[in-house]
């Protein structure tokens, strides 16, 4: 079967858009037509070079689809179904997941754009295979994931909000009640507001979290936040206003940007006790510094945190519900559509840090 799909060609050229075949499911996998992508700033790491990765890659993780068919041995999903994609799927036999830490899981292949058999289903007509990112590659018509990477929803969820769930939403929300489990009443503070920030902040809300301040450098960027439920919204330049409404530091600081400045921000604003939780994926190569002394005596800690410590086939259908229940407003972060022509375009916004999320609709 032929395919469209964007492909990265080579750092900052644009995404060429190709025609591509695609390999029938093989045994443990599904194939998925996809209904909408997400487009994360993951994405654009792979763009600028600041993550090496070879072409040809399709790029995009963050997908939301219909079932089309299923290989071998592939019971929990059936062709029809609703299913958003996880980047990561679990191998379900490792010492991780067999511990309960899918997120952790050694036994995966995403990192490395593969299948777990250390292929890919899609290829030129010449023959040349191509890889999908994370072993998702969304930014296609089609795509063929391994089983445990595809995950049901309910039929009534949109899809754009479920491709959001996907990775994003996970993330945010599954920092906060994951990886931090932060308790009613705490202080948060969210320093970043793209997607993952907007959705850490959706993930304070659930758990009760006052106050809740949201720390970025754009305004229409705390205005979304604000509209999420942050009790604050706090220009980053601003720091007598941070100082003043955190004059003893935060319980749980969120940092959901990935720079050397903000990573060590993030524990300055650390109270005593408190945890500073890092979600930003930041450029391999860069360190960040901090005074381990005043962590000693203050007991605060650096927690790492990936995928929002997210177990995809309980924690995906748990967001959905509470989209659903109206306690989860996904759809607010979205502030662009298009189709996959304009993704380029959605890749600038997102280097000029304007607007919120961006779906890809197919």
């Amino acid at each position: 079967m032929t395919i469209r799909a964007a492909v990265f060609t080579g750092v900052d050229q644009p995404m060429a858009i190709e025609e591509l075949e695609i390999d029938h499911p093989g045994r443990g996998e599904v194939a998925v037509r996809l209904e909408a992508s997400g487009v994360c700033h993951s994405d654009l790491h792979v763009v600028v070079g600041e993550w090496r990765e070879a072409p040809p890659l399709v790029l995009g993780h963050e997908g939301c689809g219909i079932v089309e068919a299923v290989g071998d041995d592939v019971s929990h999903v059936a062709p029809g179904d609703r299913v958003i994609l996880s980047w990561f799927a679990p191998c379900g036999s490792c010492g991780m997941c067999a511990s309960g830490r899918q997120w952790l899981c050694e036994g995966n292949r995403a990192n490395d754009s593969l299948m777990p058999d250390g292929t890919t289903r899609l290829h030129r007509s010449s023959g040349e295979r191509v890889r999908a990112y994370l072993c998702v590659g969304s930014f296609a018509e089609r795509t063929i994931i391994p089983a445990a990477g595809a995950v049901p929803v309910p039929s009534v969820l949109p899809a754009d909000l479920g491709a959001l769930i996907g990775c994003g939403v996970a993330t945010g929300v599954g920092a906060v009640l994951n990886t931090a489990r932060v308790p009613a009443g705490a202080s948060v503070v969210v320093l970043g507001c793209g997607g993952v920030g907007l959705s850490a902040v959706l993930g304070a809300v659930l758990a009760g979290a006052d106050p809740i301040v949201a720390i970025d450098l754009h305004d229409e960027k705390l205005d979304l936040a604000r509209s999420m439920g942050a009790t604050h919204a706090v220009r980053a330049d601003d720091g007598d206003a941070i100082a003043g409404l955190l004059p003893h530091g935060a319980d749980y600081v969120f940092e959901a940007i990935g720079s050397p400045r903000t990573i060590e921000r993030a524990i300055e604003l650390t109270g005593r006790g408190g945890s500073s939780v890092l979600l930003g994926m930041p450029d391999d190569t860069l360190t960040a510094t901090f005074n381990p002394c005043a962590l000693s005596n203050e007991g605060r800690s650096i927690v790492g945190c990936t995928y929002g410590s997210t177990r995809p086939q309980v924690d995906f259908p748990m967001l959905a519900r509470l989209h659903l229940a109206g306690r989860l407003p996904v759809e607010r972060m979205i502030t662009h559509r298009d189709t996959v022509e304009g993704i380029d375009a959605a890749f600038a916004r997102m280097r000029r840090g304007e607007g919120g999320r961006t779906v890809i609709t197919f």
